[in-house]
């Protein structure tokens, strides 16, 4: 008889997300996971079999989760140009974000070196600019390339928010793209 689960899948893959946000991919063993989840080693050997498919798991349920929160942004955000920027700040929540910049790219280099992962990053960024093209014109050409060009300047917001710190990162992030639709929308 197999046995019942103490802890769900979910609740599992969220505790691990935060440990390995937290120690980094490499860092994540599963002595480490077992304790951040209140679980023995062993568990999570049945549950994952191997440490890479563990690490992969907990990834593949971050991208799960931020498809989630990307669509529930895009259903709320008006559709125009100061519906993409509340959108993306929606993505961009004030208080995690240090943490994302400083840890996240541990992460994020996962999702490169992976074939699956670095899949969902792109069918996310497809379906991303795509949300923030057609809040940004009518042309379908140009909504993909606005589309584009403005989750690049918030990704690179971030980023230089990251290395300049030179005010509350919301802040900076929204001043960078309100300053990019008015450069690059027609008025």
């Amino acid at each position: 008889m197999a046995r019942r689960k103490t802890i769900s899948d979910r609740a599992l893959l969220d505790r691990l997300l935060a440990e390995i946000g937290r120690v980094g991919p490499q860092n994540l063993t599963f002595a480490r996971a077992a304790a951040a989840a209140g679980l023995a080693p062993a568990t999570l050997v049945q549950r994952f079999a191997s440490r890479e498919a563990m690490v992969e798991a907990i990834l593949v349920h971050a991208w799960d989760r931020l498809d989630l929160q990307t669509a529930e942004a895009d259903a709320d955000a008006p559709e125009d140009a100061c519906g993409a920027v509340e959108l993306l700040m929606r993505l961009t929540p004030e208080d995690e974000i240090a943490f994302a910049v400083e840890n996240g790219l541990l992460l994020l280099r996962e999702d490169m070196r992976n074939p699956a992962l670095r899949a969902r990053g792109a069918a996310w960024g497809a379906r991303l600019s795509e949300a923030l093209g057609r809040r940004l014109s009518q042309d379908p050409e140009e909504a993909s390339v606005l589309g584009w060009q403005m989750a690049n300047v918030w990704q690179g917001a971030l980023v230089w928010w990251g290395f300049r710190r030179h005010a509350a990162p919301g802040e900076a992030v929204r001043a960078a793209l309100q300053a990019w639709c008015c450069t690059a929308l027609p008025p």
